[in-house]
C-alpha cells in the first residue's frame, strides 16, 4: 500500500489550571499551542507546559526543564514544587554522574500518583470501561452487556462508579466516549441507538459520580488517542467502523467539530447511486450500508467462494475511497487512520481504498502526502482517547 509518513511537529498546550469543568476540545482552540498568553493565565500555562514536556520528553533534571521550556530555574523550582505536592511530579533519583560536581536529580509525571477512567459506548454488545494511568496505560477493565434503553444512564454510572472504586489513587477525571452528535459541553444532541437527543450525558455523570467528566463522540475520542499515543500527525483523518461508521478529524492539531458538531459523520453519506445495499437509516447507497461491521460480515458469510469474498471486500474498499476522496482534496490531509476489526479493514478493503483515492484525486496527494494504515491500539482506541480528553481538559496535557 503505497504511503509517505509525515513527521509530527513539536508543539505544546496552552490551558489553564484544571478546573472541576475544564474543556481542552472547543472550537477555535487547538489541542497543542504554543503562543503567547495573558498574564493573568500565565501560570496555568507554564503548569501544563512543564507537564507536557515530561508527558513526551519523559524524566530530566530542572535544569533540563528549564532550558527545554524557556523558564527560568527559579520559576521551574517552584512549578515542580508545587506539581510534587499535587502528586503529579515525582523525583525520579539522581542522574548517573558523568563529570564532576553535584549528580542532578530527575523529576518526571508521576503516572500513578492519579488515575483516569475511561468509558467505551460504542461496542454493539457491550460497555467497556477501564482504569488507566497518565501515560495511557490501562490497570484495570470491565465490561457490562448492553442494556435495555431506559436502563443506560445507570448502567453507564454504575460502571463508572465500580471503575473509581477500582483506582486505588485520586481519579483525575472521567472521559467518554460515545456514539452520537455530542456538543462542546457533552450534550448529546442525537444519539438514535440509545433513543437520546438534546440529553446532557455530562451533567447527569458529573452529578452522579462527584468527579470531572468530559464527553465526545467515540470517533473524535478515538482520533485523539492516535494522535498523541500513535504517532499520527497534525493532520489526521481516523474511520472508525464498528455497528456504524464514523470519523473524526484533526487540523493543524486541532479537533473540527462542524458548525453543528457533526463534522465527520461520514456514514450516511451515500456512495453509490447503482442500487446497493439498504441502510438502517432507510436510504439505499449509504457508506454505513457497505462498510459498518453487521452489514459486511453479513455479506460475507453469504459469500459462495473466495473470489466472492475477496469482491466483496473491495467494494466496500472502493466505497469508502469514493466517500474519503472529497475530504482529501478538500482538506490535504496527510494520513488516515483505519479503526476496527483488522480483519475486515486491512489488506484488500484498505488496497482498494487506496487505489480509488488515487483515481479519485490529484496523484501528489495520495502518492506523496497521504499514508493509509490501521490503527495498532485495538479495541483501547476510545478508552484511550478519553484518557487524552482528561489530560488535557484537566492538565493541559496531549
Amino acid at each position: 500500500m503505497p504511503n509517505t509518513e509525515a513527521q509530527r511537529g513539536p508543539s505544546l498546550a496552552d490551558a489553564p489550571q484544571s478546573t472541576a469543568n475544564a474543556r481542552a476540545f472547543v472550537p477555535g482552540r487547538t489541542l497543542r499551542q504554543g503562543t503567547k498568553v495573558l498574564p493573568e493565565h500565565a501560570r496555568g500555562h507554564n503548569r501544563a507546559l512543564v507537564l507536557q514536556t515530561l508527558f513526551h520528553q519523559g524524566a530530566m533534571s530542572r535544569a533540563d526543564l528549564s532550558r527545554e521550556t524557556g523558564l527560568t530555574r527559579v520559576t521551574i523550582s517552584d512549578l515542580v514544587g508545587e506539581l510534587i505536592a499535587d502528586g503529579f511530579v515525582a523525583e525520579m533519583g539522581v542522574r548517573e554522574a558523568s563529570g564532576p560536581g553535584k549528580p542532578a536529580i530527575l523529576v518526571d509525571l508521576d503516572h500513578a500518583g492519579h488515575r483516569i477512567v475511561g468509558l467505551d459506548l460504542s461496542g454493539s454488545d457491550t460497555f467497556i470501561g477501564a482504569v488507566l494511568t497518565l501515560d495511557g496505560s490501562i490497570v484495570a477493565r470491565r465490561e457490562v452487556a448492553l442494556p435495555a434503553d431506559e436502563d443506560v444512564v445507570a448502567t453507564v454510572v454504575e460502571l463508572a462508579r465500580a471503575l473509581v472504586a477500582e483506582s486505588h489513587a485520586p481519579v483525575l477525571g472521567i472521559g467518554v466516549g460515545t456514539p452520537g452528535v455530542v456538543d462542546d459541553q457533552g450534550v448529546i444532541l442525537t444519539a438514535p441507538n440509545f433513543g437520546w437527543a438534546g440529553f446532557d450525558l455530562e451533567g447527569a455523570l458529573r452529578s452522579a459520580l462527584g468527579v470531572p467528566v468530559l464527553v465526545a463522540n467515540d470517533a473524535n475520542a478515538a482520533v485523539l488517542a492516535e494522535y498523541t499515543f500513535g504517532g499520527a500527525p497534525d493532520d489526521v483523518l481516523l474511520v472508525k467502523v464498528g455497528r456504524g461508521v464514523g470519523s473524526g478529524l484533526l487540523l493543524a492539531g486541532q479537533p473540527m467539530r462542524g458548525s453543528r458538531f457533526a463534522a465527520g459523520e461520514i456514514g450516511h453519506v451515500t456512495v453509490g447511486t447503482d442500487g446497493g445495499p439498504q441502510c438502517a437509516c432507510g436510504k439505499v447507497g449509504c457508506l454505513e450500508a457497505w462498510l459498518s461491521v453487521p452489514s459486511l460480515s453479513s455479506r460475507l458469510s453469504a459469500a459462495s467462494d473466495s473470489e466472492a469474498h475477496e469482491g466483496i471486500l473491495r467494494d466496500a474498499g472502493e466505497r469508502l475511497g469514493i466517500a474519503l476522496a472529497p475530504v482529501v482534496g478538500a482538506l490535504d490531509v496527510s494520513e488516515i487512520v483505519l479503526s476496527g476489526p483488522p480483519e475486515l479493514l486491512g489488506g484488500s478493503l484498505a488496497e482498494q481504498a487506496v487505489e480509488t483515492l488515487r483515481a479519485r484525486t490529484l496523484a501528489p496527494s495520495v502518492d506523496e502526502g497521504v499514508r493509509v494504515r490501521m490503527t495498532e491500539q485495538g479495541q483501547d482506541i476510545v478508552l484511550r482517547g478519553a484518557a487524552v480528553m482528561v489530560l488535557s481538559g484537566q492538565l493541559g496535557v496531549s
